[in-house]
């Protein structure tokens, strides 16, 4: 096994005493550790530990960290483990993973079994006109999303969690700033629209467990697409009540039933996509995983249907 660790999120000592137990114990060569930088989430630490051919790659961080292995592990067919260890650690909360459980996370990894999900790639235009490429597992956000992302306080937020987002939340929801784009959906005619936030998503659980996007699964081949368009007060206010009801009725058979029988909320705009097309009349914010990548004026992301191998608990 190779670990791409973070040293700011995990207990180090801890780590290595909880792999070296389970080597001991399942028969496996000493893990090969990479430890990630202090600019770079994990990308570095990733190709090296690939070029050692691996059978696994524990992911011990973040969504940042999480984020970078995949990108650069999913042409290898290795299967990522997880050990969540950063504030919002979504796509362990999307697999239902057990967080905060460091020893399930180790035997996982050794022991567990192979998911594939879907890795989505967004490429993207910079106003300089350099064109990038990157990939994400959970969401893509332009708009409030992107604006929460880089405007959060990295040392608040490791203290109080994702309480820390509500200061930049209010600022953007205050300042009702909106993007003017035109977008295509899998290709076909180009629309204009007025929003406040775009997000994509490959999952649809965010932050504080808040279920954004309902019918969004991590291995369906479809980006699930949400334009917040409120009016308002009132609009902000219709959006919160929903997103909250989703979560709580999306634990039970009979909730979800009444989740699909809601009338469509005006202010949220709801659609699925296998590509998703958009230039922006300004630059925008852009966020990947929770993470700000920088400004962009247009942006096309797809999704690799089951191209990412994840080591899940048997």
């Amino acid at each position: 096994m190779a670990v791409v660790y973070n040293p700011v999120n995990v207990p180090a000592d801890v780590l290595r005493s909880a792999v070296a137990a389970a080597e001991a114990e399942h028969g496996w060569a000493s893990t090969l550790w990479y430890e990630t930088g202090r600019e770079d989430s994990g990308t570095a630490a990733a190709q090296a530990a690939i070029v050692a051919s691996p059978d696994v790659i524990l992911a011990a961080g973040g969504d940042g960290t999480v984020r970078a292995v995949a990108e650069e592990i999913q042409r290898t067919r290795i299967p990522l483990a997880l050990l969540p260890s950063g504030t919002g650690n979504l796509l362990a909360r999307n697999l239902h993973l057990t967080l905060d459980d460091l020893p399930r996370a180790v035997e996982t990894a050794f022991t567990g079994t192979e998911r594939l999900v879907d890795i989505a790639t967004a490429s993207y235009r910079t106003p300089d006109g350099a064109l990038q490429q990157r990939a994400f597992v959970v969401m893509a956000g332009i708009g409030l999303d992107a604006h929460m992302a880089s405007n959060t306080n990295s040392t608040l937020k490791k203290r109080i969690g994702w309480v820390a987002y509500a200061d930049p939340i209010a600022r953007s929801v205050l300042k009702g700033k909106r993007i003017h784009f035109r977008y295509r959906i899998d290709g076909a005619r180009a629309h204009t629209l007025n929003a406040h936030t775009v997000i994509v998503g490959n999952c649809g659980t965010i932050t504080a467990n808040v279920l954004l996007l309902p019918d969004a699964v991590v291995d369906d081949g479809l980006l699930d697409v949400v334009v917040f368009q409120p009016r308002g007060p009132a609009g902000w206010a219709g959006i919160g009540s929903r997103l909250a009801t989703n979560s709580l009725f999306a634990r039970s058979r009979p909730g979800r039933w009444l989740m699909r029988k809601a009338p469509d909320l005006k202010a949220l705009d709801y659609v699925q996509a296998g590509r998703f097309d958009a230039r922006f009349d300004a630059p925008q914010e852009l966020e990947l995983d929770g993470d700000p990548v920088g400004v962009v004026i247009a942006i096309t992301l797809t999704v690799q249907h089951r191209g990412l191998a994840l080591r899940v608990p048997r």
